[in-house]
């Protein structure tokens, strides 16, 4: 054997890091590097939260798994919590995005065939998403890098672009169940769904009698500066699916929805061996107690306006290098004026972490419990990325 034993699907930077404090990394050589990815938005929480650490380590000294064979109390406490705060009924934990996205798309379908509609299983989406990595959910998300090599595309998504809603009522047929969509493409871009686009999306599926089924994986959890994107726009989903910052770093996912849209998902239709584990439930809820506390979220919106406008500044300074920004709360992109590798590799360079996005963009998600000054910090790096690469430019341009 040659090389790594590890599958080369990982083009990794050349960096591993020791431990992390708050909103920063440090490497096994002692270089610290501010966190401005928090593991594409996992770590909503930042890193070695006292809170999460300590509710994990006392769940891992009494139980781990039992399966759900049992009654597992920390599933239903956190189940019942984000009942209270959402629009569902019903909660499906699972141990990522890609499987709460599995559990929708079953959602979806199970509903329409329990309502005498089994021809009703395709779903809409739009280009630009991304769904995860399974079989279904590379199919959902439509995009071909991911689709070649792994056999026919499995069937039952119909794909229109992003934000065309002639497109949407044309595609609905009678063979049509659902429409999916994240509120904001995180891997497409940090692009938006306009609020009367999602109110738009909404009357169309009251009207066809499909279900509306929201992907907030990356943009769930406060990532907006509300707990779910989809309160911005005064609608609800009748599906929905979590994970990422629900877990804090700890795999956790879950599928959400109304009473109505879960119907047909009765015992024995779908399962998990390690969704809603013991540890992973002491993770959620300690998430929850921090994200729910009074005043959290407006902090966040607070730091966001903050970090924005000082982006927007970089962005007038060095337009050669950063066309513009984008995305809402803790959640927002770079639209780069030269490729987004080189310019997250500048950015690397100044000791910030960020992640590349489609359409050129380098999304900054950093930890919901960043400072005020981790951001002051993170906008000098930016700058001086930024200035470095202006220079060689137009450097290389006499």
């Amino acid at each position: 054997m040659s090389g790594s034993a590890l599958y080369e699907t990982f083009a990794r930077a050349p960096l591993a890091f020791d431990h992390g404090e708050g909103s920063w990394l440090v490497t096994d050589r002692g270089e610290r590097y501010l966190d401005f990815a928090a593991g594409i938005a996992v770590n909503s929480l930042g890193h070695g939260h006292p809170h999460l650490v300590e509710a994990l380590t006392e769940q891992a000294r009494k139980l781990w798994h039992v399966s759900n064979l049992y009654e597992i109390p920390g599933q239903s406490r956190l189940g019942e919590r984000l009942v209270e705060a959402t629009f569902a009924d019903k909660v499906f934990f699972t141990n990522s995005g890609a499987e709460a996205l599995e559990c929708a798309i079953k959602t979806a379908r199970r509903y329409q065939y329990a309502g005498g509609h089994p021809e009703r299983y395709r779903i809409i989406t739009f280009e630009g998403a991304f769904h995860g990595r399974t079989l279904a959910t590379i199919a959902a998300g439509g995009q071909q890098k991911y689709l070649e090599g792994f056999g026919p595309k499995v069937d039952g998504f119909d794909q229109v672009p992003f934000d065309d809603l002639q497109a949407v009522e044309k595609t609905i047929g009678p063979e049509t169940a659902a429409i999916l969509l994240e509120p904001v493409q995180g891997e497409g871009g940090i692009r938006d769904f306009p609020m009367q686009s999602l109110k738009k999306l909404r009357q169309l599926c009251d009207e066809h009698g499909l279900l509306l089924i929201f992907d907030e994986v990356q943009c769930g959890i406060g990532r907006t500066g509300r707990l779910f994107a989809y309160e911005w726009s005064g609608i609800a989903p009748d599906i929905m699916a979590i994970a990422k910052g629900i877990g804090g770093g700890f795999p956790v996912g879950a599928c959400l929805a109304t009473e109505e849209a879960a119907k047909g998902m009765t015992a024995g239709v779908h399962g998990t061996t390690f969704g809603g584990n013991p540890l992973a439930m002491a993770v959620g809820n300690a998430v929850l107690d921090v994200v729910l506390e009074p005043g959290f979220l407006d902090e966040v919106k607070h730091k966001a306006l903050l970090f924005k406008q000082g982006l927007a500044a970089i962005a007038d300074e060095f337009p050669d290098v950063i066309e513009g920004v984008r995305g809402s709360g803790l959640m927002l992109g770079l639209k780069c004026a030269m490729p987004n590798g080189k310019v997250n590799a500048a950015l690397r360079d100044q000791h910030l972490l960020a992640v590349p996005a489609g359409d050129n963009v380098i999304r900054l998600l950093p930890p919901l419990t960043v400072t005020e000054d981790d951001i002051r910090q993170g906008l000098e790096r930016i700058r001086a990325g930024a200035r470095h690469l202006s220079e060689a430019a137009q450097a290389a341009a006499q």
